[in-house]
């Protein structure tokens, strides 16, 4: 048995050919405008390829694939070697960060509250509350 992994076990990437190109635009930080320029197409080109509504040729999908650093078979058939998606765990750092703060501060804001209720015990009478 080979310790070689089999791009055949892994589970596809099931989003469209359109899909899979943006993520990998995007993930290599390039614009539409940019990659369109280093294609020698035209922006439109590239939207249309984004949406599904064309596909580039077998010789610009290999110059595609070098380019947004990605298998071939990843751009065609969602198997094979993806982008390198950083940007999404860096937003989900983030987005931890904050949820954690905001629990912190409603723990604070129930103690906070707690404490002026009890201030406030203390100074009106029970009736007048």
């Amino acid at each position: 048995m080979s310790d070689t992994p089999n791009i055949f076990e892994q589970k596809p990437d099931n989003d469209t050919f359109g899909g899979r190109f943006s993520r990998a635009r995007d993930a290599a930080g390039l614009t539409t405008k940019e990659l369109a320029w280093r294609l020698g197409v035209k922006s439109a080109t590239i939207n249309a390829w984004e949406t599904d509504r064309s596909q580039p040729g077998s010789r610009r999908l290999s110059l595609l694939s070098g380019i947004l650093g990605v298998s071939l078979s990843w751009l065609l058939h969602g198997i094979g070697i993806g982008p390198k998606e950083t940007e999404s765990s860096a937003f989900d750092d983030a987005f931890e960060n904050r949820l954690t703060r905001l629990k912190q501060l409603h723990v604070e804001t129930g103690h906070l509250i707690g404490q002026i209720e009890s201030e406030l015990d203390r100074r009106v009478p029970a009736y007048g509350r």
